[in-house]
């Protein structure tokens, strides 16, 4: 009898112990993480909500891999309430997706801890407050989407350290000041959308080092001056959009090269020039505003 009982009590605590395991497939600081945005952001209240009783790998929207959370995608799930400070605690994490909910608040300072990050999505939230200058620390990132915010503040210079970055769209938020002269370092760089903010000054001309531009959108800002000489480098440009800003000469926009892909939009009714080099029939002329 005894030695049956001595198996019971050995099964049972094997179970428990696979059990365990099962229930701490992510270290206790990322569990606490993700716990903490769901409490912080009124999970009660997601479309998919997490059981918090089930193992973190069940989560909706949660990616592991050899026990670390790598991916966070809670797309249009009515996400309410602040981006807790515990999310810098998840430091093996390459993908986050909060865009279209309602995120308020500013960006953790500890958002930034986050290194391993290579996409970003917060798209279409409440996020207010400035881009912290500590984005430099994200040196990974490839794609950097914060349209229709309310951020506030300039773009933080450290942004050019980002050399990995292919997306930048901030677009349609309430950022200031003028164009940072190190976006010209962003060399992977593919789409920089900086549409409806109220920036300033100059179009800097180091963005005609951006070889692998395809992508420019500047409309609707304050910026003045003439369009800077050295737009015809940029090959790979296919959409290029500086309307409703304040520039006072267009004149450097008759270098672009004839393309069957690219799509002008500009002040027409300020430019007295004709496009000798561009055949209209093959090239756009795009009236339409930005749409992300």
């Amino acid at each position: 009898m005894l030695l049956i009982m001595k198996k019971q009590y050995s099964l049972l605590f094997f179970f428990i112990f696979i059990l365990g395991i099962c229930n701490a497939a992510i270290s206790t600081k990322e569990y606490d993480a993700l716990v903490a945005l769901y409490k912080n952001t009124n999970g009660n209240h997601w479309i998919k909500k997490w059981d918090l009783d089930q193992p973190v790998s069940k989560w909706y929207g949660v990616s592991i891999v050899d026990n670390k959370v790598v991916g966070l995608n809670l797309f249009r799930n009515n996400l309410m309430g602040k981006i807790p400070k515990e999310i810098g605690s998840l430091k093996y994490l390459e993908y986050l997706n909060l865009a279209f909910n309602n995120i308020i608040g500013s960006l953790p300072e500890s958002f930034t801890d986050l290194s391993a990050l290579k996409v970003v999505h917060i798209e279409m939230n409440k996020i207010g407050g400035t881009i912290p200058s500590s984005i430099y620390k994200l040196k990974n990132l490839q794609e950097f989407s914060a349209y229709n915010n309310f951020l506030t503040g300039s773009l933080p210079q450290e942004l050019g350290a980002l050399k990995n970055l292919k997306i930048l769209n901030l677009s349609s938020n309430n950022l200031q000041g003028e164009i940072p002269v190190s976006l010209g370092n962003l060399e992977a760089l593919e789409t920089l959308g900086l549409f409806e903010n109220s920036l300033v000054g100059r179009m800097p001309h180091t963005i005609v080092q951006l070889k692998n531009l395809k992508m420019l959108f500047l409309a609707n800002n304050e910026l003045s001056g003439g369009v800077p000489k050295g737009l015809e480098q940029l090959v790979n440009l296919e959409m290029l959009q500086i309307q409703n800003n304040n520039f006072n000469s267009f004149l450097n926009l008759e270098l672009l090269k004839e393309s069957e892909s690219l799509v002008l939009d500009y002040d027409k009714e300020r430019s007295s020039f004709l496009f000798e080099n561009l055949d209209i029939n093959t090239s756009g002329m795009a009236d339409t505003i930005f749409d992300d």
